[in-house]
């Protein structure tokens, strides 16, 4: 269930809730009203965002806030990292402590956690996504894969245009918040898939099992005030912006496990 509140024309705030009572997530975004001045946004550095003491860290940013423009704003990229990713990894420090998880790798914690536990399972698929989602961007990127990660596409889905449109297509219906993805199955096999919320194919309670190589966030807060309500749009721009050689990286390191 989302929720989008109108409540403040001089700033904007993205907050992840949960009600305790039906376990359901809520996304408030606070969005600015149009200003007659344009002020340029004063830029942190990522490398001072720091998650409190516990089980994970922070991935690091591999760029800049303003490096992805125009597919994903500066505003866009510091508030989504600095705010949502840190908000996840310090929620999953606090439900781990303590407990058989707490001294695991997060794709054994993933592995392993009950679905039922909506704090894990949100905090733990918020962490691991997000520290994907980073890693599969960078600069002056786009274009085609090349090597074994484009053969396996060709033989996979026939073509790279054929498993460009599959891939956009699972996106855009993807209904509300979620992810989508380019997994290697079991049988190493590449498919396309989606999930809601913070889940992903590495949880026991996937429909279409096995590992991430590629994930797209599709949340609102990744995109809302650079693209609103055009999804399609921003799934556009992100195929602007793939790091195909960070994606061979993880296909190649997916296939010889």
């Amino acid at each position: 269930m989302k929720k989008l509140y109108f409540l403040s024309p001089f700033l904007f705030l993205f907050t992840i809730l949960q009600s305790c009572n039906d376990k359901k997530l809520i996304e408030v975004v606070e969005v600015p009203l149009p200003s007659t001045t344009e002020q340029q946004p004063i830029l942190g550095s990522p490398d001072d965002v720091k998650a409190d003491e516990g089980s994970f860290q922070l991935d690091k940013l591999p760029y800049a806030y303003d490096a992805l423009a125009p597919s994903i704003s500066s505003t866009t990229l510091e508030m989504h990292y600095s705010k949502h990713y840190l908000t996840y990894t310090n929620n999953l420090n606090k439900a781990v402590l303590g407990t058989p998880l707490e001294n695991l790798t997060i794709e054994e914690v993933l592995a392993q956690l009950d679905p039922n536990d909506a704090a894990l399972r949100n905090n733990a698929g918020g962490f691991y996504n997000h520290s994907l989602y980073w890693k599969c961007m960078a600069p002056k990127a786009g274009g085609e894969p090349t090597n074994a990660l484009a053969e396996a596409i060709t033989r996979d889905f026939g073509s790279f245009e054929n498993f460009t449109s599959l891939f956009k297509d699972e996106a855009t219906k993807q209904f509300g918040s979620g992810w989508a993805w380019l997994i290697v199955d079991k049988t190493g096999k590449l498919q396309v898939t989606n999930t809601s919320n913070q889940d992903n194919p590495l949880m026991r309670n996937a429909l279409v099992p096995g590992t991430p190589i590629l994930g797209l966030d599709l949340w609102e807060h990744a995109y809302y005030l650079d693209y609103q309500y055009r999804r399609k749009n921003y799934i556009d721009g992100f195929f602007n912006v793939i790091n195909w050689k960070k994606v061979q990286e993880n296909y190649d390191a997916t296939i010889k496990k």
